[in-house]
């Protein structure tokens, strides 16, 4: 059961580059009995390891923007602790319908996204870096050889921004947040939706790392001895999701975990509800 739970976590983050860990907390809870904080604190590990093996993946091809990714972890870890206290705070009860709302709104965006935008939801197409929409709108530039941004003060204004939520976001609910950070960054920035995936990657990696050992710091427990086969599962989906992309359809891979999500997020709400 973990590592299968792993498989599925690590398959959706290496497609999309965002929501494998969102799934990967109710699954926890509903398939391996752990309370919402052992979940989160197990799930932290496996995506931050999941997600270094997919920027390590990405890095050959010069997707992954480390500046911005790198910025957007050391905001983000300053504010995972707060993430952290607040949710040590809350009634497990409660913070299982924050999670569950959080999760509906991830599935309703993600959805929507695939029926308006193909680009967005073909994520490892051929690509040159910068391709896809119109960065008309969009906050600062980026080199047209290279892919590379070009930094400006509302640039790092707005990826630190980014990593503020993210690493809040980590802390409280023992996500990844590349839920937020791609959607965030195709919506501000002019990346490609391959940059914008393997940015994401490298920013989950590094918060999701500091945040698991800050959560360990301030005594949240986290049963290695069954979480090391849910860990394995996920990098191994992640190895298999970055390499059947290409020959999945985006907008029907979108819409299948939009509906999924949005079934796991109803089932939660109604079980923490019913416990309140």
């Amino acid at each position: 059961m973990s590592l299968g739970i792993g498989l599925i976590v690590g398959l959706v983050l290496g497609l999309t580059g965002a929501g494998g860990s969102i799934f990967a907390v109710p699954l926890l809870m509903a398939g391996l009995g752990y309370s919402i904080t052992q979940a989160a604190t197990v799930s932290l590990l496996a995506v931050a390891i999941s997600a270094a093996v997919g920027t390590t993946m990405a890095w050959k091809h010069s997707y992954v923007r480390y500046r911005a990714a790198s910025l957007m972890a050391a905001v983000g870890v300053l504010f995972a602790p707060l993430g952290i206290r607040v949710a040590d705070g809350m009634q497990p009860n409660v913070l299982a319908l924050i999670f569950a709302l959080v999760l509906a709104v991830v599935a309703a965006r993600m959805f929507y996204t695939a029926m308006v935008s193909k680009e967005d939801t073909a994520v490892v197409r051929s690509a040159v870096a910068g391709e896809g929409r119109s960065s008309i709108g969009r906050i600062g530039s980026v080199n047209p050889a290279t892919g590379r941004l070009i930094w400006t003060r509302p640039v790092a204004i707005t990826v630190s921004l980014i990593g503020a939520v993210t690493g809040f976001l980590s802390g409280l609910l023992g996500v990844g947040g590349g839920f937020v950070i791609v959607p965030a960054i195709r919506s501000t920035l002019p990346l490609s939706m391959h940059s914008a995936v393997a940015t994401s990657l490298m920013a989950i990696a590094l918060t999701s790392s500091v945040t698991f050992i800050s959560g360990i710091l301030q005594g949240r427990a986290a049963p290695l001895a069954t979480a090391l086969p849910f860990v394995a599962g996920a990098i191994l989906g992640m190895v298999l999701g970055r390499r059947v992309a290409p020959l999945i359809s985006g907008p029907a891979l979108q819409k299948g975990f939009a509906v999924t999500a949005g079934i796991i997020a109803v089932a939660m709400a109604m079980k923490a509800r019913s416990a309140l």
